[in-house]
């Protein structure tokens, strides 16, 4: 069983997704362990629409030292990107 909530984090509300709402594609910020499949299902159930594609990146993060514990680091950043394509007719209407 797929639950949207879970694998869908969010919008990725910035210029460039602004720019592929007009062609129909939409950016979302989604969990670590989600695949296409997965994504394209929860959209799908979320918002009753039509999914024809799904792609998906992984943006590395930047390690970052402690500044009182030198020896103690983290990773900002990392997160997993999905950008998908409506079937033409269908939209998302992000409030």
């Amino acid at each position: 069983m797929i639950y949207p909530e879970k694998v869908l984090k969010g919008f990725r509300i910035t210029e460039k997704a602004t720019g592929l709402q007009s062609a129909n594609k939409y950016t979302f910020s989604v969990a670590e362990d989600a695949n296409a499949t997965t994504v394209g299902k929860a959209v799908e159930k979320m918002f009753n629409v039509k999914v024809t594609r799904v792609n998906i990146m992984n943006s590395k993060g930047k390690v970052k030292v402690s500044r009182t514990r030198r020896a103690t680091y983290g990773i900002k950043g990392k997160m997993k990107k999905a950008i998908v394509t409506l079937k033409a007719g269908d939209a998302i209407q992000i409030a």
